[in-house]
């Protein structure tokens, strides 16, 4: 089990190295190929949808073949494509580059979600958290790699390539430590019970994608639009306004890496119930305060509500069924969550031609308190799941295995 996580570990971080390099080289690559700043918003998107049909491929596939060999493809996959973008020569060639990115980028966020939900299960407490933990400290490492190999100079197709090959040889160290889990037999027609049954899952996968979509959403809109609000609405320098930024992805990351804790104690509703009040109170600050030290506060309060809400839904997904649909599930909800990242900025970005930035960031605001009442949607309800706290046994019952038989006995007065 160990070694399972701690190779699931790694995959999260490749997954964020690999996406924080071609991040960072974006101003290179646009430069290489003659894309305008005013296209790049359209490959961006190219990126993202592909992204989202990979994800949809992948689900079924990681059910019916098992999630360790679509992870050991998928990881592949986007270790070869993270190269592609350097050698682009045109916005033709960029295109298809960043086509098969996004494409592996999709299939391995599935495929490695899939897989850790597996994990998680073997352990049988939550881990869940500390995987997307670890996908934020690879994309770290991953923007300090490119910033020291642009500052000395290195060809960006030699960094890539060099990527990719650490990539591939990651993988195909990581693969066979990997859980392998035995494809779903195929079912005959259900009754009407089970068809319900059925129906209430696909009810609770639309609810659960709901709200990853909002809190995804408020992700979306907080990183893309801290920093500019700080600068507009308070008046703060570049320099300091980047603080607002740190703040919530600060925040963020150290909260990942208590959320597990915190879900075994109190369980996940209250992580994604808790965690929407705090990032709403964030929110709240951000938008009726005019001070900036309690702005950066109301970022901070904002990072550490959302930084467990996805990984306590990505897990309820995956425990959904029987475990022969845990990657079609999750890739449903995740589909619709990543539209919610991608439609965060942008919405905030329309609403700001009719309204001032920081009154459009009510918007957000609503929606994640409005999550908090359905937090209840993420309680495990499967054997399989991770159970809520002192699932296993009730250490304060008292044991009455060899207490005598008193059905007998004369009663007291």
């Amino acid at each position: 089990m160990r070694a399972a996580r701690a190779a699931v570990f790694t995959v999260f971080a490749l997954n964020g190295f690999l996406l924080a390099l071609w991040v960072v080289h974006i101003p290179a690559i646009t430069d290489r190929t003659g894309v305008a700043p005013a296209q790049l918003g359209t490959f961006i998107f190219l990126l993202a949808g592909a992204g989202i049909v990979g994800m949809r491929i992948t689900g079924p596939l990681a059910d019916r073949f098992g999630s360790r060999a679509l992870v050991a493809a998928a990881a592949a996959l986007i270790s070869l494509g993270i190269a592609c973008p350097g050698f682009a020569t045109g916005p033709l060639t960029l295109a298809l580059a960043l086509a098969l990115f996004g494409f592996g980028n999709g299939a391995l966020d599935v495929s490695m979600n899939t897989q850790a939900v597996h994990v998680e299960r073997a352990y049988g407490r939550p881990i869940m958290s500390a995987f997307h933990a670890l996908f934020s400290a690879g994309g770290f490492l991953g923007s300090l790699v490119g910033a020291a190999t642009q500052r000395a100079g290195l060809d960006l197709r030699l960094t890539l390539v060099l990527a990719g090959a650490t990539g591939l040889l990651l993988t195909a160290a990581l693969v066979p430590r990997l859980l392998r889990e035995l494809p779903a037999p195929e079912q005959a027609a259900a009754p009407a019970p089970e068809q319900a049954r059925r129906r209430a899952r696909g009810l609770q996968v639309f609810a659960l994608a709901a709200i990853a979509f909002v809190l995804l959403l408020t992700e979306g809109a907080a990183a893309d639009w801290s920093a500019l609000q700080a600068r507009d609405h308070l008046g703060a320098t570049e320099s300091t306004a980047a603080f607002a930024f740190a703040a919530f992805t600060g925040t963020m990351t150290a909260g990942r890496l208590v959320a597990d804790r915190v879900s075994g104690r109190f369980g996940p509703v209250f992580v994604v119930r808790w965690g929407c009040v705090t990032a709403g109170l964030g929110l709240a600050l951000v938008v009726f305060s005019g001070w900036l030290p309690a702005t950066l506060l109301g970022w901070a309060l904002c990072g550490i509500g959302l930084s467990g809400g996805v990984p306590q839904i990505f897990t309820a997904a995956g425990n959904l069924g029987s475990g022969g649909s845990a990657g079609t599930d999750m890739s449903r909800v995740f589909a619709i969550g990543y539209v919610g990242l991608l439609a965060g900025p942008a919405v905030i970005g329309w609403l700001t031609e009719l309204v001032p930035l920081t009154t459009a960031l009510a918007v957000p605001l609503v929606l994640v308190l409005a999550c908090s009442w359905f937090a209840g949607m993420v309680a495990p309800d499967t054997p399989n799941a991770p159970d809520t706290p002192n699932a296993p046994d009730t250490p304060n019952a008292p044991d009455t295995r060899n207490a005598p038989d008193m059905r007998n006995a004369p009663a007291r007065e």
